[in-house]
């Protein structure tokens, strides 16, 4: 990317209401049928519309096909069983039904490739599309197959290296593997976790990056993070082993967070795409403040390497209040970078 502090969104952006209910994480489609694709496809084309009048240079798919970030891609899979569910903990946080691994997983075909081939079609900016990475993948399933998370992960890497290369056949310039299980599950990051992801990566040429983040703004992930205590450290167990990875990007969460912003020092040298919105309160930030964020994130990554973004996916939100702070994300970075070139 040549442009300086080029500005992007960690994921998802709300669904028309039309689509499917709106602030509503992993609401069902309200449309079945032709009527369901079509209806997919305008809520692309309008999600990036939305993107590129708020000035977004790194445009996405904002997730409108999909009704879930890791579970839309594994119902594409063979081997899991979604009629027969079983209650795990999600992150060690919180419980939920989830389908069951009874044989070996398979991609049939390609799951998300058409609909990158369609948002190429539209734009000749850059785009990045978002896939769940390993680790997050095995953690919203219940194994009865494999009996190892490990080899699980591996198996899910295989896939989803399958799925990168064509979407980069398709014409992504990025590919984002989302993991915000590297906050919890450190031993195993560091043991497999890591190596599962970069396999997910292994011979692709465009830029790859992952997405490590603390959660939507929903009760479950707000509760957890008021129990992290007045410095949130995580990004310190995962950093040192993925400052060395074959990843280009690292995706972190920086607005109204506890992150120590010098844990960034840890990782110089990659790329960084700095969360300077908070997606867990309806407040709109001013353009100062997210320009507040990346001066300080500048103090620990070279400013050709900093992508402002923000902290993760917003469908949770009201569609005016992502707006909102899409416009303000860009205003932001236009301070810092107008800044930047005048010195």
């Amino acid at each position: 990317m040549k442009k300086l502090l080029p500005t992007s969104t960690a994921g998802s952006l709300p669904k028309p209401s039309w689509l499917a209910q709106p602030e509503t994480l992993w609401s069902p489609w309200k449309l079945q049928g032709s009527e369901l694709v079509d209806g997919k496809q305008d809520a692309l084309r309008l999600c990036l519309t939305d993107q590129l009048q708020a000035g977004i240079d790194i445009v996405s798919d904002g997730e409108q096909t999909r009704q879930h970030f890791v579970t839309t891609f594994i119902e594409h899979l063979s081997g899991v069983d979604f009629e027969k569910r079983q209650i795990v903990k999600i992150r060690d946080r919180y419980d939920a039904s989830v389908p069951t691994v009874v044989g070996e997983v398979t991609r049939q075909k390609p799951v998300f490739v058409e609909d990158a081939k369609f948002l190429r079609q539209q734009t000749s900016q850059p785009i990045k599309w978002a896939l769940p990475g390993p680790m997050t993948m095995i953690d919203t399933l219940y194994d009865s197959h494999y009996k190892s998370r490990e080899k699980l992960a591996w198996e899910f890497a295989k896939i989803l290296n399958q799925e990168a290369k064509e979407l980069e056949a398709a014409g992504v310039d990025i590919i984002q593997f989302d993991e915000p299980a590297f906050n919890v599950f450190f031993d195993e990051v560091n043991d497999w976790g890591i190596a599962a992801l970069e396999r997910a990566v292994e011979g692709l040429n465009c830029e790859t990056a992952v997405h490590i983040c603390y959660g939507y703004g929903i009760k479950a992930n707000t509760d957890w993070k008021k129990t992290l205590g007045s410095e949130w450290r995580q990004y310190e167990e995962v950093f040192p082993k993925l400052k060395t990875s074959a990843i280009d990007i690292i995706s972190l969460e920086c607005q109204n967070s506890h992150v120590p912003m010098d844990l960034i020092e840890l990782i110089r040298g990659k790329k960084v795409m700095v969360g300077a919105i908070d997606v867990a309160t309806n407040t709109i930030e001013t353009p100062e403040e997210v320009a507040n964020t990346l001066r300080k994130a500048l103090q620990f990554v070279d400013a050709d390497k900093l992508y402002p973004s923000t902290n993760c996916g917003m469908v949770p939100l009201g569609r005016q209040v992502a707006m909102g702070k899409l416009n303000a994300l860009s205003a932001g970075a236009e301070i810092v970078r107008r800044e930047i070139l005048a010195r």
